[in-house]
């Protein structure tokens, strides 16, 4: 069995775009979104913050890009802004993806965008898919090249994801890891709450500067 880890939250952007999102969410958390790049294969592109633990949250945005019409990811955050943006889904992070690829029996999808600065960023990832039709899953993703390039290395901060309130049963999302949830969610107090409406996160609470703060 491959390891697996929560690598990141994902945030669909809200009715006033991006930027507006990030603010108000920076606002709320005290803390600072960068600008993380365009994702070309996606037709989307995102802000990051770096969270403890070596997690990140990213907010993301469709662009008017004909990748965002093709690629499950770009549909998946068009879908989820167009009904008023808020919570898209969480971030599986493995050490080998092959053994994801020949369990769910097809073949990961590559990504990669660009930092302001020109530094690439590239991974794989799958299930984008099982995403879409049930949003409590997770997707799955591995990185590729030098370590130092994922958003949260080594990240100075005390902010810190505490707990998640989802939607769901963690039953179907243990089948969907093929693993525990509690260890891919190790040391987060997860709340599974039957679903009135859309299955998925409704809810996150972070530990920072102005004590706890559910978004």
């Amino acid at each position: 069995m491959t390891a697996m880890r929560l690598d990141h939250l994902s945030y669909a952007a809200e009715p006033d775009g991006l930027a507006g999102t990030a603010d108000r969410l920076a606002n709320q958390l005290s803390a600072e979104f960068t600008d993380g790049g365009v994702h070309p294969r996606f037709g989307t592109r995102n802000m990051v913050l770096p969270l403890a633990s070596s997690q990140y949250l990213e907010i993301v945005e469709v662009l008017d890009h004909p990748a965002s019409d093709k690629a499950p990811f770009g549909q998946a955050v068009r879908a989820r802004s167009e009904a008023g943006g808020g919570w898209l889904g969480w971030v599986v992070g493995v050490d080998d993806i092959g053994s994801v690829e020949k369990r769910l029996e097809r073949e990961a999808v590559p990504g990669n965008r660009f930092r302001p600065d020109g530094v690439e960023l590239r991974w794989r990832q799958i299930g984008i898919q099982g995403f879409q039709s049930d949003p409590q899953l997770p997707f799955f993703i591995e990185w590729e090249g030098d370590p130092s390039l994922h958003p949260a290395y080594a990240a100075d901060t005390d902010l810190a994801l505490v707990a998640l309130d989802i939607a769901g049963d963690g039953a179907r999302v243990a089948d969907w890891l093929d693993a525990p949830v509690d260890h891919v969610l190790d040391g987060l107090d997860v709340n599974w709450l039957a679903p009135h409406g859309n299955p998925g996160i409704l809810a996150a609470t972070f530990s920072g500067p102005r004590g706890l703060v559910r978004i």
